[in-house]
């Protein structure tokens, strides 16, 4: 098998920033209602049972729930069809507790589901192959700015009812590098798939679109580790009519948010980013709503008018998170911990978490958690069932 140093999407922006607190820009609100909620969080077995395979798929990260009708409120997913997309996937066979040669990690794949009810026949996982049959991407970058040896990771996607039913999914431009972990993100790209296209998707578009960027203290930003789509198609409550984009952008895993009209979405000068106090045409101005979170998360409007972000505390901490907002953008309030992922080894990783709304019963949100080694090859082989996604369940009360 040939894997990455440290394989897995997450671990480019996971391992490379340090985490300082008393640094941050952010200021966390003092509004009672956003202090804390009255909530128990359980594991969800049967949701982390049907990911635990040993034959074809067999491990992910990066996992994100695209519900294909459009609607994105919690509970919608009883009679949806739900498109599941992963980053890094170990695609071959688990025989007696081993992998077999000739396993192979394409960079993503993707999954189907009816319904939201976990049955383990009832998703269906999907790669690309070559002419010897070997696995490969889903997607390949294909944008004029793509250069050789790119491939993408995967963001978050959602279904644009307002802009012909195409899905969207923002892909990560990624290369080797000889710096560093070995893999930097080189560009953000915008991906585009017609309404009632199939797998393989030969009819997809890819767009380039300016949303990596280097800000004036040398860090970097992406947008697409969450989206909103608070629009009345997506049956939200208090829907503004918005699709908001979640960027992260370094130090301190900050939170960054855009919005644009759903009809607007591919015309990029439409965009506006929040400045902290009004929405700003300029990029660079983009204010932090939040910090210590993940560069995959979520923010899901709940019925009592708050509107929860889930993410893993700093990128890869031990805890599952919640803050609790007033507005799609903030402000919100402290972080709350939800759930500890001790129960893991010293080598095992847990990074972002967040909360699949379509797929939750209603009072509640499913939310997943990637885990991973930090020394892949050789805990693979002794342990090929630890890379892939776990579910808890967020019961509000």
């Amino acid at each position: 098998m040939k894997f990455s140093l440290l394989s897995g999407a997450a671990l480019l922006w996971l391992l490379s920033t340090p985490y300082a607190v008393s640094a941050q820009n952010f200021v966390e609100s003092k509004d009672p209602k956003l202090q804390s909620a009255n909530y128990t969080v359980e594991e969800d077995e049967k949701w982390t049972a049907i990911f635990n395979r040993t034959k074809g798929w067999f491990g992910a990260d990066g996992i994100f729930s695209i519900p294909l009708d459009g609607v994105d409120s919690i509970g919608a997913g009883k009679n949806q069809k739900t498109l599941f997309v992963f980053s890094d996937t170990l695609i071959g066979e688990v025989k007696d507790g081993k992998p077999l040669p000739g396993t192979k990690m394409p960079h993503n794949t993707i999954a189907y589901m009816q319904g939201n009810t976990p049955v383990f026949d009832g998703i269906h996982f999907y790669w690309n192959k070559n002419d010897k049959g070997v696995a490969e991407s889903v997607f390949h970058p294909t944008t004029p700015g793509t250069q050789k040896g790119d491939y993408f990771w995967l963001g978050d996607g959602f279904v644009n009812s307002a802009f012909n039913g195409n899905t969207y999914i923002f892909g990560y431009r990624v290369k080797n590098v000889k710096e560093g972990m070995g893999f930097a993100e080189v560009g953000n790209v915008l991906i585009s798939i017609p309404k009632g296209s199939q797998f393989p998707f030969a009819d997809h578009r890819q767009m380039d679109t300016p949303l990596w960027v280097k800000f004036e203290d040398g860090h970097h930003g992406s947008y697409g580790a969450a989206i909103l789509n608070n629009t009345a198609a997506a049956k939200v409550p208090d829907a503004d009519g918005y699709i908001y984009v979640y960027g992260i952008r370094d130090p301190w895993k900050q939170v960054m948010v855009a919005r644009v009209k759903p009809r607007d979405f591919e015309k990029f000068d439409k965009w506006r980013y929040y400045d902290g106090k009004s929405w700003n045409k300029n990029i660079m101005k983009a204010s932090a709503i939040a910090n210590m979170a993940s560069n995959e998360m979520s923010v899901t409007p709940l019925p009592d008018g708050r509107y929860a972000m889930i993410f893993q505390l700093a990128g890869m901490g031990k805890e599952v998170c919640m803050r609790l907002g007033s507005s799609p953008y903030g402000p919100f309030g402290p972080i709350i911990k939800l759930y500890n992922t001790d129960k893991f080894a010293d080598k095992v990783i847990t990074y972002n978490a967040k909360a699949h709304p379509n797929l939750s019963q209603p009072g509640e949100l499913l939310i997943s958690y990637n885990v991973n080694f930090t020394d892949f090859f050789n805990q693979l082989n002794a342990s090929p069932d630890i890379y892939r996604p776990r579910f808890i369940k967020l019961k509000f009360k």
